[in-house]
């Protein structure tokens, strides 16, 4: 026989042991087993084929161990909002969904490639923020790489409106003093094109390690060329009717 009460077992002849309530006492346990009173005990059926012993277990332990398997519960400062059937049952009311890290794996993202050539700058710059940020989609998470990788090719084509293109100016500084650079539009597009696009959608992405994260997911490149065929690259979708320019 088994007694299963706090951490101790203890094994007992099923001679020594009746389960009809006697108050012998026994020499292993030194007292009643009907005197129990705390914990509460309970003496299982003897095994029809077997009948070796009787097993007696806590009613504490068996409580522990359904109150684990049960399904989580509304907390105790929140059931104020429930009704009297619904208070005491599982929460249902803290459903929000929330992407997991296996909802933005960076191999499982799709890619997209876009020609540059007479689109303008700020349009292009925005409808590739959108899906690098992955506003496009259901799922959207503000705090969360939800997004697409973009490939940009001819980047020296871009073309801007109204007088940009000698008006419009790019500053850098080498950090040391008088070091402040200014070119303009047309100047830069000539030197290094794809700084162009990489800046106007820099500034459309979140500052923070967010931004940083999301702007590696941009990919400009001179010419109509780009190694990425492996990754097998869909035409980007564009909704807007006036990014291309009106010649």
């Amino acid at each position: 026989m088994a007694v299963l009460c706090s951490s101790s077992t203890v094994i007992l002849p099923s001679s020594s042991v009746k389960p009809s309530g006697s108050n012998r006492r026994s020499p292993f346990l030194g007292f009643s087993l009907t005197a129990i009173s705390k914990p509460s005990v309970r003496v299982a059926s003897i095994h029809a084929s077997t009948k070796r012993g009787l097993q007696v277990k806590c009613q504490a332990e068996e409580q522990a161990t359904t109150t684990t398997t049960t399904t989580s519960l509304v907390p105790a400062n929140q059931r104020w909002m429930f009704d009297e059937e619904e208070a005491n049952g599982p929460d249902i009311w803290n459903t929000t969904w929330y992407p997991k890290a296996s909802d933005h794996v960076n191999t499982d993202k799709p890619w997209y490639v876009v020609d540059a050539t007479d689109k303008i700058l700020g349009r292009l710059a925005s409808t590739i923020a959108n899906h690098i940020r992955g506003k496009n989609l259901a799922s959207y998470t503000p705090s969360v790489d939800m997004g697409a990788f973009v490939i940009v090719v001819n980047a020296e084509k871009v073309a801007v409106s109204g007088k940009k293109r000698n008006q419009k100016l790019y500053r850098r500084h080498s950090g040391r003093p008088g070091g402040m650079t200014v070119e303009t539009f047309d100047q830069l597009q000539q030197r290094i094109p794809e700084r162009i696009i990489e800046h106007a959608v820099r500034g459309m992405l979140p500052k923070g390690r967010l931004g940083r994260a999301l702007f590696n997911h941009l990919k400009v490149y001179k010419g109509p060329d780009h190694p990425h065929e492996a990754q097998k690259p869909l035409d980007l979708p564009i909704r807007d009717k006036r990014i291309q320019l009106q010649k």
